[in-house]
């Protein structure tokens, strides 16, 4: 992994964000001289083969970066169900919705053999995953498809695990960080930490290369998780703001003002644990709820409030996920958001 950060212009990640992006954004970042990452998990396995290869016509032979899930799914009793139900009736109602409306599918379907193909067939340079690493089987043929592999630790010991398990590369993810946390060995909310306490911690366990992840917007960021022991950063609420980013008007808007400084902890668009901007929903059915189904079974609900929701013209069942530091952020293309983040390494 030390090899391939050495061939960029500079050790620096994008960060995977499902749904804020697409080809145009990881295009341009590897354009850019940095290691631009495709969010697989917004794809079926046909249509992430399309945008492989409208990925590949865009950068020629520069690497690129393919995320994917690794959840273990978890089964739901009827008793789970109810409670949900019950949490989301008073906002179903809002739209006329009820329970029936609810899609059966969620999405966010874990590595398989499907997506494996996928990864043989375009060979990427590399593959990173989410919640943990693959079944055994699954990532042997990833590695033998000459692809390194980049897992995402939220504690020491999920670092130690990954370097047990093979992985070439540790993203460490601090608790400043949006989007879904990674955790996968420990529930417990208390064992988890910021970047600069987790950052040296994780580099005394491990021996792996390690890419440091969560709150890391500006170049000031950059300089300090390179002190503290980074060989990359990995930066994603850094490019929610550029030109060939996704986000809709409702996010860019919410992500520049004053409420982008109050991002909460919550489960409610999935049932995972991830980092966004606080909104009324989440301040009415509280942040982190025991009732929301596991990941990804609560994101059928939260998918359709957020589309009725959107259709009248309200933002407020929307995921806006960002970091803690995202105001750090800066609208402009992803060369010139790549740029000013190098300065940082320039200055280590």
């Amino acid at each position: 992994m030390r090899r391939l950060l050495s061939q960029l212009s500079f050790p620096l990640i994008q960060a995977p964000m499902a749904y804020a992006q697409g080809v145009e954004l990881t295009a341009a970042v590897c354009r850019a001289g940095a290691l631009g990452s495709l969010p697989a998990a917004m794809f079926a396995p046909d249509a992430l083969d399309a945008a492989l290869h409208e990925l590949r016509a865009l950068i020629g032979d520069a690497p690129y970066n393919l995320n994917f899930f690794a959840h273990r799914p978890q089964s739901v009793n009827a008793e789970q169900r109810v409670a949900w139900h019950r949490l989301l009736a008073p906002h179903l109602a809002r739209f006329g919705l009820a329970e029936a409306d609810i899609p059966t599918d969620a999405g966010r379907n874990p590595f398989d053999e499907a997506m494996l193909e996928v990864v043989r067939r375009h060979r990427p340079a590399v593959v990173s995953f989410h919640f943990g690493l693959p079944q055994s089987s699954l990532l042997a043929a990833v590695k033998d498809s000459g692809a390194l592999v980049l897992g995402n630790a939220t504690t020491a010991d999920e670092a130690r695990w990954l370097e047990g398990q093979g992985a070439d590369g540790i993203i460490v993810q601090g608790l400043e960080a949006g989007g879904h946390r990674g955790m996968f060995l420990s529930a417990d909310l208390t064992r988890q930490s910021g970047l600069f306490a987790l950052l040296p911690n994780v580099r005394r366990a491990v021996s792996l290369p390690l890419i440091a992840a969560g709150g890391i917007s500006d170049s000031a960021a950059v300089r300090a998780a390179l002190d503290l022991g980074a060989d990359a950063v990995q930066c994603g609420s850094a490019f929610l703001l550029a030109d060939e980013a996704k986000t809709s008007p409702a996010y860019r808007a919410a992500l520049q003002s004053p409420q982008a400084a109050d991002t909460v902890l919550t489960n409610l668009f999935s049932g995972g644990i991830a980092r966004g901007i606080r909104s009324a929903y989440i301040d009415e059915a509280g942040p982190i709820n025991p009732a929301a189904l596991p990941f990804p079974q609560a994101g059928a609900a939260a998918g359709l409030l957020r589309r009725a929701a959107e259709q009248a013209g309200s933002s407020e069942y929307s995921s806006f996920w960002a970091g803690q530091n995202v105001l750090a952020a800066q609208p402009g293309s992803a060369a010139k958001i790549v740029a000013r983040l190098a300065a940082g390494f320039q200055a280590a």
